[in-house]
């Protein structure tokens, strides 16, 4: 509850127009990400990098300022083909909804067909804390559910007894994300759910001058906050260029990373006809992938592009290897990966739950050697 001074701060602020004039600044502030030195002057990477930032305004809108509140939460896309995030997985379908650990939810729904399906609690924000730390998490392997697939999960501090499916929350839980991942986009059937708070009524909040100047605030800061905190992951993937090292595991959990995955992240950096040569060999998991993505840790256009694969989609060797090409035109061998203009980027593998680590090799070889 704001107090009569803070009340009349927010009043003044819409009233002579500072909140405007404060968030506009907040944003072209955010720009400084762009043009800092360490971002390569590369025409390709400024344009995206602008691209990015207007985007991140949109997240930034939706999330903070029209979203449901915790008190009346509702699941709703959180990156989707056009509004991209921290090496967003194109095979993932994610949704989000703000929450609080001083409220008792109920998730329902079904299953589907979709290959995975996770449950995360995550507290913090990328703009307060430079964090997004996982409270609770619950797979759908885990779940009690009836023959038609049909689910229940009760997301609360304290676990009700004789509950069958809880997700653990924290005081500090913010967010309740929903990871849905496909390996045969166009067969399997997306997992329904919705959520409802149960511990009291459904409390929808009008505007009011302390609610803008608050959601306008903390979406500023989560675009300013959410942009470094990646350029500062990809300026660290630099330092290894063309390998793919292992994540360190409490890194990608404290930015809201599914316990689950192994991450391996790196950066591509090749000359005019050139090549990435990776060679995988996928331990047995429930899902593996690999994805290209741009500086600011963007996935490149999927839609259009061979730009991610996946168990369901890669070319295998008799051994059960995977080799991928990374290239900026068709070598015409399987599994190439489109750089889409990009001279260098970021790029991903992922194991969810694995039963070992092991890492990609890597070689930069040149394309007719491969055409040959």
């Amino acid at each position: 509850m704001a107090d009569g001074a803070d009340v009349n701060a927010a009043q003044g602020s819409v009233l002579d127009g500072r909140v405007w004039s404060e968030w506009c600044r907040a944003l072209e502030e955010a720009g400084a990400v762009v043009l800092a030195d360490s971002v390569p002057m590369d025409v390709l990477d400024r344009a995206e990098g602008w691209r990015y930032l207007s985007r991140l305004v949109r997240a930034s809108l939706n999330f903070f300022l029209e979203q449901p509140n915790p008190k009346a939460p509702a699941f709703t896309r959180a990156v989707d083909e056009t509004l991209k995030l921290g090496m967003d997985n194109p095979d993932n379908v994610y949704l989000a909804t703000p929450a609080s650990g001083a409220c008792t939810y109920r998730i329902s729904g079904n299953r589907g067909t979709v290959h995975y399906l996770g449950f995360g609690a995550q507290a913090g924000g990328y703009g307060r804390t430079a964090s997004l730390d996982t409270t609770g998490y619950l797979e759908a392997g885990d779940l009690e559910m009836d023959a038609d697939g049909n689910f229940e999960i009760i997301a609360s501090v304290q676990r009700p007894p004789g509950t069958a499916n809880w997700l653990r929350m924290t005081d500090a839980t913010s967010l309740i994300q929903v990871r849905q991942t496909r390996v045969d986009h166009d067969a399997e059937i997306l997992a329904q759910v919705r959520i409802e708070r149960i511990d009291g009524p459904a409390e929808q909040r009008p505007l009011t001058a302390e609610r803008l100047v608050k959601s306008l605030t903390e979406g500023a800061l989560f675009l300013k906050g959410s942009s470094a905190m990646f350029a500062q992951w990809t300026e660290s993937f630099r330092a290894e260029p063309n390998t793919l090292p292992r994540f360190p595991p409490e890194k990608a959990l404290a930015a809201g990373g599914d316990p689950n995955i192994a991450y391996h992240h790196g950066w591509f950096e090749l000359a005019d006809g050139e090549a990435l040569v990776i060679d995988l060999e996928p331990p047995a998991c429930d899902f593996w992938n690999f994805q290209l993505a741009n500086y600011w840790m963007e996935s490149l256009d999927y839609r259009y592009f061979p730009v991610h694969l996946n168990q369901g989609s890669a070319h295998y060797e008799a051994d059960g290897s995977v080799r991928i090409v990374v290239a900026a035109t068709d070598p015409g061998v399987a599994n190439w990966m489109d750089t889409c203009g990009h001279a260098h980027g970021t790029m991903c593998v992922r194991w969810v739950g694995a039963s070992e680590d092991p890492l990609p090799r890597t070689a930069v070889v040149k394309i007719a050697e491969l055409r040959g």
